[in-house]
């Protein structure tokens, strides 16, 4: 028989409308999505309930673990509505923003503000970028209640369109109160993520963190990258990467804020920055989103994804292509494929990273030193990570291989948290119910078993000498499948 082939880059799929059905997220499932994304920008809380349980049962039914990201919306700046449903805007146009302007007041001429607060941040020349960017106005003055502007680049203009500055600076809270309200909801929910968007310090995953506490929910912080002020200071973007668990390249915002030329580097740079601090990364926005009305996907988009699998990103992920889109099974194939051929390179099978540094603890040491065997011993076939926070296969996860990294935990919380590390298979596996002397041949028969493993191969296995306790792992052993 011959050993199965993982995926090492991990899917992330938006739930939606066009995918929320039982039947629907089964087959999901199946064509390969890691971890499903309920965006809180829509629904009720009792829909994502709903949907979440939808997901572990069809989880179970797989004997997978898939994990549950809940995204938070987050401090959208938006304009208010139009008389008609929209306007359009030509070059040249005066056009202003009111806050005196109620819902439904918005013409030609001018549109109210959902946030009230814009005045006091933007200056005489500053351009505001609308509806992603689309359309452009330069700040001609400011008063107390209005801006107004000029526009320089025009276009059709709806209702509740957002607004961003360009080089960021739009300050607003990261949670607003409708983030708060959906915090106490998750219980219900029980997601093993929560993404934070429009994070603006590490003070904002600690207020997350101690909401999360408060109603009981066990949840990775995942912090959203858009705002342009954050990736400009140093400082700033480490300490938030710090305080998170993994962090989100969120293209969109980001690239209204910085512009699309200098988000290439930014991406590279954000998911170097997030692995070498031992966090998790996903990389988001349009990697495929020609596949919303399309079956297949762009070669731009292929290369897209492929390009941020060789910068190495844990993750990849779809919004509006299984959202609300038409082919949501077939885009995730294609993105897979696209994973595949990217992680059959070279480049993404090894690393030097880490040869020239000190590690700081025997996990750390056990971890690193099991990536390098494992790269440059040709007769393994994986590695056997027993562990009980999963904490050493995120360090092995943070090296580059062509290996499976088996994350082996009796702790279902523990396995479902490592659903969104690269390279790293989630296995249920209670060493506990062995004696120690037969916990090693239990573990390559239990993976042997799945079509992992055949007669001849090796397989690098690593533990504590105290099974059972948090950060002892040790022991690294080269074993060979009988």
């Amino acid at each position: 028989m011959t050993p199965k082939i993982n995926r090492r880059t991990k899917i992330v799929a938006t739930v939606g409308p066009g995918s929320e059905s039982e039947d629907m997220l089964a087959r999901l499932i199946s064509a390969g999505v890691d971890v499903f994304r309920l965006n809180f920008s829509h629904g009720s809380s009792e829909q994502h309930a709903l949907v979440a349980k939808r997901i572990r049962k069809q989880s179970a039914i797989a004997g997978r673990y898939v994990g549950i990201l809940a995204d938070l919306q987050g401090p959208k700046i938006r304009i208010s509505t139009f008389r008609e449903g929209a306007v359009q805007l030509a070059e040249g146009d005066p056009f202003r923003l009111d806050l005196n302007l109620g819902e439904c007041e918005g013409d030609q001429r001018a549109v109210g503000l959902d946030y009230r607060e814009l005045c006091n941040f933007v200056s005489r020349d500053d351009i505001l970028l609308l509806d992603d960017g689309r359309m452009r106005l330069k700040v001609d003055e400011v008063t107390a209640s209005t801006v107004e502007c000029t526009v320089v680049i025009g276009g059709k203009l709806s209702s509740r369109k957002g607004i961003n500055r360009l080089g960021g600076g739009l300050a607003a809270p990261a949670l607003t109160i409708k983030d708060m309200a959906d915090i106490k909801e998750l219980s219900h929910v029980k997601p093993d993520f929560v993404a934070v968007s429009f994070v603006s310090s590490a003070a904002d995953i600690q207020q997350t963190r101690d909401l999360l506490n408060e109603s009981n929910v066990d949840a990775g912080i995942i912090a959203k990258i858009e705002r342009a002020e954050v990736v400009a200071d140093e400082e700033i973007l480490n300490g938030i990467i710090r305080a998170s668990l993994g962090v989100m390249v969120a293209r969109g915002d980001l690239g209204v804020e910085v512009g699309d030329a200098q988000l290439i580097g930014i991406q590279k740079e954000l998911i170097a920055r997030a692995r070498k601090m031992d966090r998790v990364v996903i990389t988001a926005t349009q990697m495929m989103e020609s596949m919303i009305d399309n079956s297949m996907p762009t070669r731009a988009e292929v290369f897209d994804v492929a390009n941020a699998v060789l910068d190495g990103t844990d993750a990849v992920m779809l919004s509006a292509e299984t959202a609300v889109g038409k082919y949501p099974v077939e885009v995730v194939k294609a993105m897979s494929d696209a994973a595949l051929g990217a992680e059959r390179q070279a480049v993404a099978r090894t690393s030097r990273y880490r040869l020239e540094r000190q590690f700081s603890t025997a996990q750390e040491t056990i971890a690193m030193a099991a990536i390098y065997a494992a790269n440059h011993y040709g007769n393994v076939r994986g590695i056997a990570c027993l562990t009980e926070s999963g904490s050493t296969p995120l360090l092995m996860s943070r090296l580059s291989s062509g290996l499976p990294i088996f994350g082996m935990s009796a702790r279902p919380e523990t396995l479902q948290k490592l659903t969104l590390c690269r390279g790293v298979v989630p296995k249920f596996f209670d060493a506990g119910a062995f004696d120690d002397e037969e916990i090693e041949s239990r573990a390559i028969e239990f993976l042997q078993d799945g079509g992992y493993l055949r007669k001849g191969d090796s397989i690098l296995l690593t533990k504590g000498t105290v099974m059972g306790q948090t950060g002892s792992t040790n022991i690294m052993k080269i074993l060979e499948v009988q």
